[in-house]
């Protein structure tokens, strides 16, 4: 005989996915169209219908300590198909924001990340910070000057490095702490002791299966009504990859100058910047800066086409959209405009560059590029545990 299970809702947490985008939640009829039509999901336990059912019945345990939310990569088959307009994908979505939210620290950050209305003091934050700078160091003269736009004379270099590097360690330590949470919550949930994780055998190989998985793109391959989010996302994810390595290869310039004594050679320009237009780093970088503008165009045409279908998008997608186009739209005319000798155009542009930079990644642990970070995190432990592939 089975035993009675007394379900206690969470009727706060029901509220919740329903203003953070699941607005269609109740509803779901459990018809399961939404599991049948997923490509993604596993055979065993698979999602999205049962995620739905806890949601509507606010069990909130169910969901938070689970790596099927972030199993789903948001294909919107699901949503397209529902016959109910449900919703699924949207419904998901929202609570990988409350996943966030409730793992991150300060969560009163991610919070105000998620809310229109906390918008300006956000960045408020960052222009404060180089507004500062500027002021302290009497920069706003170089603006009325002649000669060549040197970007390094507006704002030194040791100082961008210094606020950046700040906010680095200040993300990288909120996602330690917020993935160690999530991974013990994890376990938890799958009832999966430390010691028979151990057994598993070598995590390490989850890791790299898992990174091959994202640098191939497999999961996006899989979706059917959001085809076109994979060369998208293609186009972001490996824009950002040569963005990463653009900027390293600077700081290598730079410091290789100043520390090493390492001087310009060949086509390889040791020291301060600007950079000739034919140096390496410098093509690379805007080679990437240009697939950036590509993907990121691709992302919100995608987005535009299949908004019928799969849902406009929420405020969260969205923010983190305009960041990614308002940091490439004003790098690109930071170079265009140093490159034409416009001084009173080009600094205040390079000034609001360095704000949405720093938005982007000192906000990373509350913002959807948390995405990237939790959604790798569940993988490697499904792949570990087993659950992928079952």
């Amino acid at each position: 005989m089975s035993e009675n299970v007394i379900i206690k809702p969470d009727l706060k947490f029901v509220k919740d996915v329903i203003a953070s985008g699941g607005a269609d939640l109740k509803k779901c009829y459990q018809c399961s169209t939404c599991t049948v039509v997923c490509n993604v999901t596993p055979d065993k336990g698979p999602f999205p219908r049962k995620e739905m059912l806890y949601a509507q019945w606010g069990m909130k345990e169910k969901l938070m300590g689970s790596p099927d939310v972030w199993l789903c990569h948001q294909c919107s088959d699901c949503t397209a198909y529902c016959p109910r307009g449900a919703k699924p994908g949207e419904v998901l979505g929202a609570i990988r924001k409350m996943v966030i939210r409730d793992y991150s620290a300060p969560s009163f950050l991610a919070d105000m990340v998620g809310k229109p209305g906390y918008l300006p003091v956000l960045f408020a934050i960052p222009v404060f910070i180089f507004f500062l700078i500027v002021a302290s160091l009497g920069s706003f003269d170089v603006i009325g000057k002649g000669g060549e736009i040197v970007y390094a004379k507006f704002i030194p270099v040791p100082f961008i490095d210094t606020v950046f590097n700040a906010a680095a360690l200040f993300a990288v330590t909120s996602f330690v702490f917020g993935i160690k949470k999530y991974w013990a919550e994890m376990s938890q949930a799958s009832g999966i002791s430390r010691y028979a994780m151990m057994a598993q055998g070598n995590i390490f190989e989850s890791i790299k299966g898992t990174i091959m998985d994202i640098i191939a793109h497999r999961k996006f391959e899989k979706c059917d009504v959001a085809k076109g989010r994979t060369d998208a996302h293609r186009f972001v994810f490996f824009a950002f990859a040569g963005l990463a390595v653009t900027t390293t290869w600077a700081i290598v310039y730079l410091y290789g100058y100043e520390l090493a004594g390492i001087k310009a050679f060949s086509i390889f320009h040791f020291g301060e910047s600007p950079y000739p237009l034919y140096d390496p780093m410098k093509i690379l970088g805007n080679a990437s800066a240009i697939a950036l503008l590509i993907g990121i165009t691709k992302v919100i045409s995608n987005r535009m086409e299949i908004k019928d279908k799969a849902g406009v998008g929420s405020y969260f997608d969205w923010l983190f959209i305009s960041v990614i186009l308002g940091i490439v739209a004003t790098g690109i005319l930071s170079e265009l405009l140093r490159l034409a000798n416009i001084a009173a155009l080009a600094y205040p542009v390079y000034f609001i560059h360095l704000v949405f930079v720093f938005f982007l990644f000192a906000y990373a642990p509350f913002s959807k590029m948390a995405h990237m970070v939790y959604r790798a995190t569940a993988m490697v432990f499904a792949r570990h545990t087993q659950r992928e592939g079952q």
